[in-house]
């Protein structure tokens, strides 16, 4: 004779198993209608410079968009950060030389 008793868990099972006997799975009918665009909930932390932050909002309108619109913000957002970043590395034009006044 054995001692061993089922615990907690194994009862749970046993009666898990029993409700499954009774209610067999149903398969899920496919839908294929396309899923309704969702935020990321990806957040932006502002980086100060107002034109890099104007660039990054930008990403939010991705969230309203189904996947086949993505590309186009992606792509303005990726040429406008280009462009800042272009605009960081243009050095200013010299300032003009004051004329020499040769009065003597």
């Amino acid at each position: 004779m054995s001692d061993w008793m089922p615990g907690p868990d194994t009862a749970q099972r046993g009666e898990a198993d029993e409700e499954a006997a009774a209610h067999p799975a149903v398969p899920a009918t496919p839908s294929f209608d396309p899923v309704p665009p969702a935020p990321l909930g990806v957040a932006r932390t502002p980086t100060g410079h107002p034109g890099v932050d104007a660039r990054l909002e930008r990403l939010a309108d991705a969230d309203h968009l189904a996947a086949d619109g993505h590309t186009e913000v992606y792509e303005d957002v990726h040429h406008g950060l280009r462009d800042e970043l272009t605009a960081l590395d243009a050095r200013p034009a010299p300032a003009p030389t004051p004329a020499h006044d040769n009065r003597s």
